[in-house]
This record gives C-alpha cells, sequence and structure tokens, in this order.
C-alpha cells in the first residue's frame, strides 16, 4: 500500500464512521518501532507503522485508524483527545476502533562485531563493535587481563 492509498483510506473512514472530513496528510513512518500509528498534535497528520499492515493486514490498520482518528476529530473539536478522556472512550467505542494493536514482530537486525577479545584467566570472551583499550579495562568476570583474538 502506499501512501496515496492510505490517504484515500483514511478520508473515506473518516467520512464513514464520523461524518467529518480528513483535511489533512496520512502516510507511512517506516521509523514507528512499537506503536501502530499517531497523531501528530501540531501539524495534524497521522502516521502509520507500515510494518503493522505487512504483518496482519488491513483489518488490524483499519482499527488502528479509526484510533488515530478519534484523536485527530477530538483534537480539532477541542474536546478530550487523550486516551483517558471520556469524549475519546465514547467515540472509539462507537466507531470500534482499536484500543490497543498488536504486539508487532521485531525484526531483530544482525549485529556486526569488529572485534572480540577474551580473559587470559576464565577464558570469558567479548565482542565488541569498537576497540578497547586493554591496558585499561579488566574481565568483568574475574578481573583478569583481556587480550584480542580474531572473529571466527
Amino acid at each position: 500500500m502506499t501512501n496515496e492509498e492510505l490517504q484515500k483510506l483514511t478520508e473515506e473512514i473518516s467520512i464513514q464512521f464520523f461524518n467529518k472530513t480528513f483535511r489533512h496528510q496520512a502516510r507511512f513512518n517506516r521509523r514507528l518501532r512499537t506503536t501502530g500509528g499517531r497523531y501528530l498534535l501540531r501539524s495534524h497528520d497521522i502516521e502509520m507503522n507500515p510494518h503493522l499492515y505487512e504483518a496482519f493486514g488491513m483489518e488490524e490498520l483499519i482499527g488502528v485508524i479509526k484510533h488515530e482518528l478519534v484523536h485527530y476529530h477530538m483534537h480539532i473539536e477541542g474536546r478530550g483527545y487523550k486516551h483517558g478522556d471520556d469524549d475519546f472512550k465514547y467515540w472509539l467505542h462507537k466507531v470500534g476502533g482499536s484500543r490497543f494493536c498488536q504486539s508487532i514482530p521485531e525484526k531483530r537486525r544482525t549485529e556486526s562485531y569488529k572485534y572480540a577479545y577474551m580473559c587470559t584467566d576464565c577464558m570469558q570472551s567479548y565482542k565488541r563493535k569498537r576497540k578497547i583499550d586493554t591496558r585499561r579495562y579488566v574481565c568483568g568476570k574475574c578481573r583478569g587481563k583481556l587480550k584480542q583474538v580474531s572473529l571466527k
């Protein structure tokens, strides 16, 4: 789904469930990790997590869009737009929006270590992205001397 399709979908949901137009921008934001979407108070834009759509499909996306539109319309009207406000809870229930989105599976980044160190006493190994000063740092397990070894 593209940003243009998301914009059109958001406008349609706003008309259908709120009988009000959505006059700002809806877009995907790939940097969102732990949330399904967010309403931006200053610009009145809505950002959606594309990973949510990829993982759970259109139905979950629509539920989160409804949730963000409740924030949007309540804020524009000067009513309670926060999660704990009665107006927000009422409208969220009325339009059938999601209270919480499903947990988005994390895409773990593979760590790229450049350096490996080993304790000369207890043989504890340490992998690091950055080089460390072996004259200054010691083993955290036994306080033994560290030496640099090659990565395997």
